[in-house]
């Protein structure tokens, strides 16, 4: 129960998240408007940007990180659901295409970019990704060295950016979805979670020994708390994707949806989003 309630805080992760949120704050406020970057922003764009890092520091951070790397596959799940269906989506939303754009102008990044975020690469980038760190072997080797983990979760991350661009690209160079395409592509996006929580809550035996020694916590066995963290997937997974498939079935119903593709002109009264 100790993990629970107390939780370690790692500094370098506080300051380097601390120093993101500034810089970000400082490029879309001061910065925007002194050199004239883009016209105003949303405020709710700000306030997604910041809730994804307010979550990444509570999801790598605390009891529940402690939890995750010393005690329970049933909160190790919950982390890499945040890290690859809640942080990343946030972050897209609240990163104005300006920003980006300078990043286009690296020789060969346009077209690699264009790419990697086709939804055929990117969706099955992620799935990869995020199905082979749940073997044994490697999410063994995650736990045992803390080096390997970092490199997990930064891959989860970076294939889950991936997987959400589509749905939420700032850019037009790497374009959204049009809406129905968005509602397939989030529909087969939830599949292949799928038997990867099978794969965990059906099992007879203890995959992860790191687990099987573990201090139990809240009276559950290994095994009963492997079969929890599976079903967490199991549900969880697809309700992300099914909520996701709800905000874009209503904004395409809605007034205002924009065109597929659609990323506002920059530098224009609306263009700082």
């Amino acid at each position: 129960m100790t993990a629970w309630t107390h939780g370690e805080l790692h500094p370098e992760t506080v300051w380097s998240l601390v120093l993101l949120a500034g810089s970000y704050l400082l490029a879309v406020g001061p910065l925007r408007r002194r050199y004239g970057w883009a016209g105003r922003g949303s405020r709710w764009r700000i306030a997604a940007f910041l809730g994804a890092l307010g979550i990444t520091l509570a999801t790598v951070n605390g009891p529940l990180h402690d939890l995750s790397e010393r005690a329970l596959v049933s909160a190790h799940m919950v982390q890499h659901l945040l890290l690859t269906l809640v942080i990343p989506p946030l972050l897209l939303a609240g990163i104005p295409g300006w920003l980006l754009r300078p990043l286009l102008m690296i020789p060969g990044l346009a077209r690699v970019g264009r790419q990697l975020t086709r939804p055929v690469v990117a969706l099955s980038i992620y799935s990869v990704v995020f199905a082979a760190w749940h073997f044994p072997a490697p999410y063994e080797w995650a736990l045992r060295h803390h080096d390997a983990h970092i490199l997990e979760h930064l891959l989860f991350i970076v294939g889950a950016l991936l997987l959400w661009w589509p749905i939420l690209s700032p850019l037009p160079e790497w374009p959204r979805l049009a809406p129905p395409a968005r509602l397939l592509y989030l529909f087969v996006a939830g599949i292949p979670m799928v038997p990867v929580a099978a794969f965990i809550t059906l099992a007879d035996e203890v995959l992860y020994p790191f687990y099987g020694s573990a201090p139990l916590q809240w009276g559950l066995s290994p095994l009963e708390d492997q079969r929890l963290g599976g079903v967490i997937m199991w549900v969880g997974g697809p309700l992300a994707f099914l909520i996701a498939m709800t905000i874009v079935y209503f904004q395409w119903v809605g007034e205002g949806e924009e065109p597929a593709d659609a990323v506002p002109a920059e530098g224009g009264a609306h263009g700082a989003f």
